[in-house]
C-alpha cells in the first residue's frame, strides 16, 4: 500500500538518511520515522526500498534522468551536490 509523501517529508527523509546513516543501535528506522513525522517505520523502510530501486534503475540507464528546474534561490550546483551526497550515503549501506 503506497502512502503519499509531501515535499517536506521527502526532504526530511533525505536529511534523516544522512543523519542516521551510522546508527547501529537498531533504532535507525525508528529514528528516521520520528524525524520525518507522520510515517511509520514500515512506511519509511518501504520508501527507502523504492528509492534504492529508483536509483538502481537510473544508474543502469533504465529511466532518463529528470530535468530539474531551478528557482531563483536554488542553483544547479547546490542541487547536484545534495543529490550526489545522498547517493553516496545510500551506496555505503
Amino acid at each position: 500500500m503506497a502512502t503519499n509523501w509531501t515535499t517536506k517529508q521527502n526532504k526530511k527523509f533525505e536529511e534523516a538518511i544522512v543523519m542516521y546513516d551510522k546508527d547501529n543501535n537498531g533504532e535507525k528506522w525508528h529514528n528516521i520515522a520520528r524525524y520525518v513525522g507522520g510515517k511509520s517505520v514500515e512506511e519509511v523502510r518501504r520508501h527507502y526500498d523504492l528509492l534504492i530501486k529508483d536509483i538502481t534503475q537510473i544508474e543502469n540507464d533504465q529511466v532518463p534522468l529528470p530535468n530539474y528546474r531551478t528557482t531563483s534561490d536554488q542553483t544547479n550546483a547546490r542541487g547536484y551536490a545534495n543529490e550526489q551526497r545522498l547517493l553516496k550515503n545510500l551506496k555505503l549501506q
